[in-house]
């Protein structure tokens, strides 16, 4: 906007930034647009009346009034919140056809973003009828459980859903997202199985849509359940053994496409260290999208890092390593939503004495200049170390997704050289992935579900770790089963027409792999001072075997 008004008001074009919300202060309104640079004129609209005016139901949604105050366009500013994705700059060729004296040739589009907040009004005396839906009995338990943990003060989401008026004044967009099943970002087809499992029932997403519909009743605040507690420490584990850091302040521009930079951050251990645990502090969660941390005991980060004048390196591969073959893997990562957990008692993650750690931290722009300093803290693991947590995978490396087709199936399938107890899975495919499932064959063939994500959102890319540890023995087959759609109609599809798509560590490419965390059950370590010295061999003992592609 702050560039549309640069390039059109010296053409007689009027910008003026209304905020219609009921919550927001003309304090507010000042630091957004300073912190924006954004210099054109700004309205408090706390009633809505303007946004009820001309129809407007989403924020950010564009209106433009030709000189005699017709409407002439309603919609989004262009067709993509993604830099590299936008394919048309609908706003702008609405103020050009005007100013050329010419028709808009699309004079309403979808706008997409937040619900514009409901001015509401607390209900007048309560009914007694047990039907009500009320948010003290019947919503705030389902908000607690599956919002508030990234919905709170000082986390990932951007409006607090801790009290009823946040809840009420956010209840379209609560409904919306809700009934489209965006919100809450778990995308497993699970009940129970997992950790952190944030999931609604159809009939709690029905609750949630009828109490918006009826006025968002507050209730009787006897029926208020206990708000959920989070750890005082600032870190999900508690204070950490070892709290690494930036080495100095990144900046991240106003605009541009993602960044996956690389921050190499020096242990100095003089002995081997067992991990049993990693948490993470983002500097900035305005713009730190997730991260990462890597090992290197090669010296290999170091010198991309000397290559580049500002702190770190840019990822050559990013999201997938830290530009160079790790054989040690990753100690842990951060994404919206994560929690973290310490691994069971005696299992744990060895880190050699001397290593670099790489910390790649995925940036996004957010409108304005921004400096952030993630860091991370690792805790050491207590008693005895019985098992090495080890990481493997299941991919398909060799597909090749032709332009045009809705459906291509992959395929890929392992089978166990030992018995092993899977702690975790993390399905990973990039843009164009639709859906991944894997499904383990047992020697006596019973079949058991190893995850099934039927609808794949590349934003959220968790880690799936079981209640209850998955035992699979040796002699098992697993079948992974992936389906991509590579056409326009993918409105993930990168900001081009279609075209053949392989394997690629970029993620205008694409990618069909499953990552295990696991260990092996014949495996009892005496202590540190037993263990072999690890090799990248030794880590992977779930075998990556890419079958021949067929269509089902």
């Amino acid at each position: 906007m702050a560039a549309l008004d640069r390039t059109f008001a010296p053409r007689g074009v009027r910008f003026v930034g209304v905020y219609s919300e009921s919550d927001v202060t003309g304090a507010d309104v000042s630091r957004h647009a300073r912190g924006h640079s954004l210099s054109f004129e700004m309205i408090l609209d706390p009633a809505g009346v303007r946004a009820r005016r001309y129809g407007t139901t989403l924020t950010p949604e564009a209106v433009v009034l030709d000189a005699s105050g017709q409407m002439r366009y309603r919609g989004r500013i262009d067709s993509s919140i993604d830099l590299l994705s936008v394919r048309s700059r609908d706003l702008s060729d609405a103020i050009q056809a005007i100013l050329g004296g010419k028709p808009v040739k699309r004079p309403r589009t979808a706008a997409f973003g937040c619900a514009i907040q409901a001015v509401f009004s607390l209900p007048q005396a309560e009914s007694a009828s047990k039907d009500l839906i009320t948010y003290t009995r019947d919503i705030a338990p389902i908000v607690n459980r599956n919002c508030v943990s990234c919905h709170r003060s000082g986390q990932i989401g951007p409006m607090p859903l801790t009290a009823y008026k946040n809840v009420a004044a956010w209840a379209e967009q609560i409904e919306r997202v809700t009934q489209a099943r965006v919100m809450p970002p778990w995308q497993e087809k699970s009940e129970g199985t997992f950790h952190d499992e944030r999931r609604l029932t159809p009939g709690e997403i029905g609750l949630i849509s009828a109490w918006a519909e009826k006025g968002m009743p507050e209730g009787k605040p006897r029926e208020l359940p206990p708000s959920p507690t989070f750890p005082k420490s600032q870190w999900d584990l508690g204070e950490p053994d070892a709290v690494f850091e930036m080495p100095l302040a990144y900046k991240i521009s106003p605009d541009g496409k993602d960044i996956y930079r690389c921050f190499i951050i020096p242990t100095n251990f003089s002995t081997d260290k067992w991990i049993a645990g990693i948490a993470f502090e983002p500097g900035n969660r305005t713009v730190v999208h997730h991260s990462s941390v890597f090992v290197d005991t090669s010296g290999a980060a170091r010198k991309l890092d000397a290559l580049d004048a500002e702190p770190g390196y840019t990822n050559p591969t990013p999201g997938n390593g830290p530009g160079f073959s790790a054989p040690l893997g990753a100690l842990g990562g951060w994404t919206p939503g994560h929690t973290a957990r310490r691994l069971p008692d005696g299992v744990a993650l060895q880190l050699p004495k001397g290593a670099d750690l790489i910390m790649e931290v995925h940036y996004h722009s957010s409108g304005k200049l921004e400096t952030d300093q993630t860091r991370f803290g690792l805790y050491f693991a207590k008693g005895p170390i019985d098992k090495r947590l080890r990481m493997g995978d299941i991919s398909n490396v060799t597909f090749q997704i032709p332009p045009g087709d809705a459906d291509y199936v992959a395929t890929a399938v392992a089978t166990l050289e030992s018995d092993i107890t899977v702690l975790s899975v993390t399905p990973h495919l990039h843009n164009i992935g639709r859906s991944m499932a894997l499904v383990a064959t047992l020697p006596d063939r019973r079949k058991l579900p190893v995850v099934d994500v039927p609808k794949w959102d590349f934003r959220w890319q968790p880690s799936y770790r079981y209640k209850a540890p998955l035992r699979l023995p040796k002699g098992t087959r697993i079948d992974m089963i992936a389906h991509f759609d590579n056409t326009d109609a993918n409105p993930d599809q990168p900001n081009r027409p279609p075209r053949l798509v392989h394997w690629g560590e970029s993620t205008s490419d694409e990618m069909c792999t499953c990552f295990f965390a696991y260990t092996l059950d014949s495996e009892h370590l005496a202590g540190p001072a037993a263990l072999p010295g690890l090799s990248g061999e030794e880590t992977v003992v779930v075998p990556s075997i890419p079958s021949s592609l067929t269509k089902p």
